[in-house]
């Protein structure tokens, strides 16, 4: 009887292990549905996570389009075991206009460099960093790890071409309905600003050990458009 409990003792563990899935325990595929208010259909997005012999590697693709506007943005990042950028890719194409970039990072000098792929001669830019830093999707990830561990991400620079400075603040537990359902969910507000940016949107976390993200919600002048979960 000994040995048997002994055996269940150490198995609890790797039961544990097994249970938890999605990042950062297992490769996670997730799709979100992208509407405007009202439930007007745009478009779709989907965020992958694989693992790496470096750590992960991280692609958000979203499809969308309104009469007269369409887009078709693709990003990547390579990310190390701690969560910091070692190249970071976006290729947006934004109403027939197209912006293809690609930033390494090289955390043990500080430094990072951008260089523009598209439109041609847009050049090479040199920057210092901080220690880890990291792009939108790095730090993305990082902030479900850190709800994860209890903990909100304090204010930091991030970079999505030029640098962006991002503040999160919880706002506390609140139901929401997703495929038909209500769920409870942990409410984060996300202040960016930079250079072409200045906005804030919420974000909604599974209460799951994975923190995957629920509902994005992004208010814009012409009204709320709104990422919800469809897996």
């Amino acid at each position: 009887m000994k040995l048997i409990s002994l055996t269940f003792a150490l198995l609890l563990p790797l039961l544990a292990a097994a249970a938890e899935t999605g990042f950062p325990y297992s490769d996670e595929s997730l799709r979100y549905n992208l509407s405007w208010q009202g439930g007007t259909s745009l478009g779709e997005a989907t965020m992958n996570a694989r693992r790496s012999a470096a750590g992960w590697n991280l692609d958000v693709a979203l499809i969308a389009g309104v009469p007269g506007f369409s887009l078709a943005d693709q990003l990547h990042s390579a990310i190390d075991t701690r969560l910091c950028s070692q190249q970071f890719e976006r290729d947006l194409m934004q109403g027939g206009r197209r912006t293809d970039e690609r930033t390494d990072f090289d955390q043990n000098a500080g430094r990072a460099a951008r260089v523009t792929l598209s439109p041609d001669g847009g050049g090479r830019t040199d920057f210092p960093i901080a220690a880890c830093a990291r792009d939108a999707l790095a730090f993305a990830y990082y902030t479900r790890v850190e709800l994860g561990q209890g903990k909100v991400p304090a204010p930091l620079q991030v970079y999505f071409g030029a640098a962006y400075s991002v503040n999160l603040r919880y706002v506390g537990a609140e139901n929401v309905t997703l495929g038909g359902k209500q769920v409870v969910a942990d409410r984060v507000q996300l202040a960016v600003k930079g250079p072409k940016a200045d906005f804030h949107c919420d974000v909604f976390f599974a209460r799951d050990a994975a923190r995957t993200p629920l509902i994005i919600r992004i208010p814009l002048p012409l009204g709320i458009f709104s990422l919800d979960l469809a897996r």
